[in-house]
Parts: structure tokens; sequence; C-alpha cells
């Protein structure tokens, strides 16, 4: 119960697709903790891509981009699989939690630090220092989380800029670096989808501490 209590809503788990996706690798006997590393792995994947896109050109360039989409989605896979293994299809451990917490924090920080370095093509010093910044606001959107939850035993998953959103702008920005140069622009897609996760997830570090603010005043 406490597991369900404290889980992200997402709509993606009442997929059948998803559903049977998790069945099947339970009935393998992949755990809920080797997702959650599988994850790492692909965020991985996605961060090198996005930053190898900078100085790439071309047909490199679009496979570097092709690379980073799979990475980013296939991580996001991954974050609901491990739940649904774990929960629905009991395969979850002792050590569950850690390793749903961690492998996250990574992630986010691979993929957003790679799209730093692949905006660098455009400004080599602005770039790569807002994808750090966007990765440390992350990191702390989840730290004011799970602040509140030892807190006051809620766990807020309040926006502007939760986990599913800042993705869904990285796969935006993603698609706008692969068409920008039919208008003659390079980097200018990341820079800008870097900008805006950076601004949103800072609205949701103080959307969720002054709400945590307000529950322990009453």
């Amino acid at each position: 119960m406490q597991d369900l209590e404290h889980r992200r809503p997402v709509k993606a788990r009442g997929l059948p697709a998803i559903s049977h996706t998790a069945f099947t690798l339970a009935r393998l006997g992949v755990s809920a903790n080797a997702v959650s590393a599988a994850s790492v792995v692909l965020a991985a994947l996605g961060g090198w891509a996005l930053a190898q896109s900078g100085e790439a050109a071309g047909g490199a360039r679009i496979l570097w981009l092709v690379l980073a989409l799979i990475g980013v989605n296939g991580r996001l896979l991954c974050n609901v699989l491990d739940g649904l293994i774990a929960v629905e299809q009991a395969r979850g451990s002792p050590t569950g939690p850690i390793w749903n917490e961690l492998p996250d924090r990574l992630a986010d920080a691979l993929l957003l630090v790679g799209a730093g370095y692949g905006a660098a093509v455009l400004a080599p010093q602005w770039g790569p220092a807002l994808g750090w910044l966007a990765a440390l606001l992350a990191v702390l959107t989840a730290y004011v989380r799970e602040l509140g939850r030892s807190l006051s035993g809620q766990t807020d998953f309040a926006g502007p800029a939760a986990k599913p959103l800042r993705m869904g702008l990285l796969n935006i920005a993603i698609a706008g670096a692969l068409i920008e140069p039919l208008a003659g622009f390079k980097g200018h897609a990341l820079m800008l989808g870097l900008m805006v996760i950076a601004a949103l997830t800072a609205l949701t570090v103080a959307n969720r501490t002054r709400r945590l603010a307000e529950r322990l005043s009453q």
C-alpha cells in the first residue's frame, strides 16, 4: 500500500502493451532493479548521443539525434516498467526504493547535461552551463519531493515541470534539432529547450517548496 500511495500517476501504466511487456519480463525473471539499471544505460546512450550531435553534420547528426530520442524514450519506458514489475508483478526487492530513485536522478543528469554539450556548438560556454543547471534543478525537484514525504507523509508530484514534462520538452527539443538545419540553424533547438526546461523546473522547485511549507504550517 505504501508503494501505491507514493507512486507517480502515469497513464501509460494502463496501456495493454505496457502491461503485457511488464508481465513478460517478470515471467522471464527480470527484476525491477534490473530495469531501473537499464534506464541509466539508455540515458547514458541518449546523453552521449546528444553531446556528439553538436559537432556532427548531415546524416551523422541525424543518427546521433535519433539515438538520443531512443535513449530518452527508452529511459521513460523503463521508468514505467520497473514500477509495474515491482508492484503488479510482485518482483520488487527490499532495496527497490533505492533503485527507484537513484537511477532516475542519474538519468536526468546524463540527458540534460548531454543536451547542454550538444548546444555548445551554438554557445560554447552557456550550453554546457545550462545543461548542468537544468540537471541540478531536476535533482532538486526530487529532493524537495522526498523532503516533503519525510516531513509531511505526502508525496508531491506537482509541476509545472515534473519528470514527464521535462522529458517531453527534451523530446520536442531533439525533434526541433532534427529539422532546424532546414532553416539554417544548429544548436538553437537544444538551447531553447534547455532554457525552457530550466525555467519551468526552477518554478517546480519553488512550487513544491511553497506547498510543503503550507502543509507544515497547517
